[in-house]
Parts: C-alpha cells; structure tokens; sequence
C-alpha cells in the first residue's frame, strides 16, 4: 500500500513533490489552484514540465486532485450550476494535462430540492462534462461525505445511484474516507462492524471501485454526520479502525491519503502511524 497526504501548492504546484518526500510520502494528493475561489490562474507550460520533472526527481507521485470546495454539480441555481461545471471541466483539464490519475469530488448538494432529484442532477452534471473529455485519461472519484445538511452521497447506495445514471460509469469510481464513513454512520472500529461495512461495500457497489482512500481520524462521535478530522488514532475512531484498512488485501493497491491538520511534523507521524499497523499477512 502506497501512503501519502495532501500537500500545498504554495508557491509553485511543482512544490507539492518535494512537500510530500519531505513529509515521508509515497504519493499525494493536491489542489491544483486555491480550492476557496472561482478564480483559475493559468497552468504554464514551464509549470507543467516542472511539476513531471520533480515527480521522477523526488519518487514521489501525485495520484489525485482534490476539487474545489465551491463546485456543486447537484445544484438548480442555473448560474451556479453552470459555473460548476466549468470549473470542475477546468479541473479535469488540469489534473488531465498533470499526468494525474484521479480527481476527487464532493457529490454535491441537493439544496432543498430533496435527495432524489439531487442525484440526478449530480449525474446529469457528471455527462455533461466526461462528454466534454471522452478522450481524457483521468478519472473522476465520487468522494463519500459525512451527510452533513443537503449533501448527498453520504451513504453507498446513493454513489451507486450516480453512477448508474452516468453513461460513462466506467470513468467513474469512488473515493472512500473514513471520518465521512463513520460520521454517516458506517461502523469501521470493530472486526464485525468493519466486516459489516465492507459486506455493504461490496454488495452495493463492489470494492474493486474504491481508487483512493483518504485516512483521517473523527473529531466527531460515530453517526453525528460532521465532517471533523483528527489525528490518527487520536479521535473516535482509534488506530483499530486504521488497521483494518491497511491490512485489507482488497486494498493493497489503493493509495492512502491522509488529510489531517497540522504542520509536517503532524504529517510524518501519522503517516508512521499508518505504516506501523501493516502486518505481514493480508486479511
């Protein structure tokens, strides 16, 4: 299993590699632009050949791109929602032209107009941007949220829904995280609670889907459909819950991002964390 963080960009979205080696990184995760502003500053030439340059140079591989927190592509605000699309079609030119492999997206939200017609929307979203790229390489993850006020994709059947309805599923995966897991209510502490969960996984929507998990502890107790990240191994869900990923055999080949708080150093020790409970036989 490869593990890695989410990075800054901050000067330069070349810095990001030399940002994850130094926080003991096998691979990261990045915005490619401020993730709080509609905003897209131009990715140059120059810049693109440099952030390649320093992947090979540091060893350290960029996996994912985050989505702004700003796009909603299950809204019905006809402004809003077209300015979503066009910002995550720019975000999948971005990621596309990177060489990065996958770019995660919160679902959406429904806004008031109820769950069902959410989903719809988020698919309709979905085509009509992957219709705009049929020839990228990229994939987009369908991020698991905690379920907090009108956001959907909070439990599996409502990402297997989407992906139902997008007519090119096969670009399509799922991002699983474990503080949204928990928080919406999915138990991953206990040998059966976590057996449960993935039995669910499985029969939904199938594992072999998960292309991303990001590896963050709940600040929050197990159902409170809050989105709060800790520390591994320092909030509600403890290292137990973090065992039984890294050691699951389905995931041996899924990268795990951390996107805890903190500075390096909080970096680097969870991700020793993380490392220290891999065992030398699979589940």
């Amino acid at each position: 299993m490869k593990f890695g963080a989410h990075v800054s960009i901050a000067g330069g979205i070349f810095n990001a590699l030399q940002n994850g080696k130094d926080a003991t990184c096998d691979v990261v995760q990045i915005f490619t632009k401020n993730q709080m502003q509609w905003n897209v500053p131009q990715l140059s030439a120059e810049h693109i050949e440099k952030f390649k340059r320093e992947e090979t140079r540091t060893g350290v591989k960029a996996v994912s791109v985050h989505a702004s927190y700003l796009i909603n592509l299950g809204g019905f605000d006809k402004v809003k929602l077209h300015q979503s699309r066009e910002n995550f079609l720019i975000e999948m030119q971005r990621a596309e032209v990177l060489g990065i492999p996958y770019l995660v997206v919160h679902p959406g939200s429904h806004t008031g107009r109820g769950e069902q017609k959410g989903l719809e929307r988020i698919a309709e979203s979905l085509n009509v941007v992957l219709a705009q790229c049929a020839d990228f390489k990229l994939q987009i993850l369908l991020e698991i949220t905690a379920g907090q006020g009108d956001a959907l994709g909070y439990t599996f059947e409502q990402l297997a829904s989407i992906r139902a309805m997008v007519e090119r599923r096969d670009r399509v995966g799922i991002c699983l995280d474990t503080c949204h897991l928990f928080a919406a209510g999915y138990e991953l502490r206990t040998e059966a609670g976590y057996a449960q969960t993935m039995s669910e996984l499985e029969e939904v929507i199938g594992a072999h889907h998960v292309e991303v998990i990001h590896a963050n502890d709940s600040k929050r107790e197990f159902g409170s459909k809050v989105d709060r990240h800790d520390h591994i191994g320092n909030g509600e869900l403890g290292l137990a819950a973090f065992a039984h990923f890294v050691n699951d055999k389905r995931f041996s080949d899924v990268p795990m991002i951390i996107e805890t708080p903190g500075k390096l150093q909080d970096d680097i020790e969870n991700l020793r964390k993380l490392r220290s409970l891999l065992k030398h036989k699979s589940r």
